[in-house]
């Protein structure tokens, strides 16, 4: 059953609450000197990882920096059971965590979106009022009520697709993620209608960018 509105925003604000990472001075100069382990896939546009199967790997310049190291946090604590994203902040302290949060946010600064999205066509409209999901992420899909939230408008669709997936796997020991809130608002689609929901989103103005870098610096 899809929670109310309210229901939403005070059990958001509970799970932040418990859940943020500790705060740390960021610096995204030091960033930048951390981030060879992450180039190999997030420095290469259209990169493709190939499990729990084939999809680009997201975007991750221009995205909240409370995001990015809350999603480090996750992984090494294994909320978030990607093996190779598990086994990459296994290695990082918290200020190496904030730092590269700090230089991924920097690095896709550029334009704004649009305040507000385009109006989606066919079902998905009544799929995204189901699922709630400006109440999170904002009218255009990149302004979320926290930063600890991802921005979504123009992440790739596979990925998109396959991360709202995850929510839904359970008792699985390398796939799947572990947000209670999310995984109450996936239970009530069908994979076709997640894959409705992300390519809708995929086709929306972004932030977000892979912006081409090279380990040789």
């Amino acid at each position: 059953m899809i929670k109310s509105f309210p229901t939403i925003v005070a059990a958001l604000a509970a799970v932040l609450a418990m859940a943020a990472p500790a705060v740390q001075a960021q610096d995204a100069k030091a960033g930048e000197g951390k981030a060879a382990m992450c180039i190999g896939c997030h420095g290469i546009t259209g990169y493709q990882a190939s499990f729990p199967e084939i999809h680009r790997v997201p975007m991750i310049a221009g995205q909240n920096a409370k995001y990015i190291q809350a999603a480090l946090v996750e992984y090494q604590k294994g909320a978030r059971k990607q093996p190779t994203m598990r086994a990459i902040a296994g290695s990082l302290t918290e200020k190496d965590m904030a730092d590269l949060a700090a230089y991924y946010e920097q690095l896709g600064k550029g334009a704004a979106a649009p305040e507000a999205a385009a109006a989606p066509g066919g079902d998905v409209a009544a799929l995204l009022t189901k699922g709630a999901c400006a109440s999170c992420h904002g009218a255009n899909f990149s302004k979320p009520i926290d930063a600890a939230y991802p921005k979504i408008a123009g992440q790739y669709g596979d990925y998109l697709y396959v991360a709202l997936k995850s929510y839904q796997v359970k008792h699985e020991a390398l796939v799947g993620r572990g947000n209670a809130i999310m995984a109450g608002q996936v239970a009530a689609f069908s994979h076709r209608e997640l894959k409705s929901i992300a390519n809708y989103l995929a086709s929306l103005p972004s932030e977000l960018k892979a912006v081409p870098q090279s380990r040789f610096r």
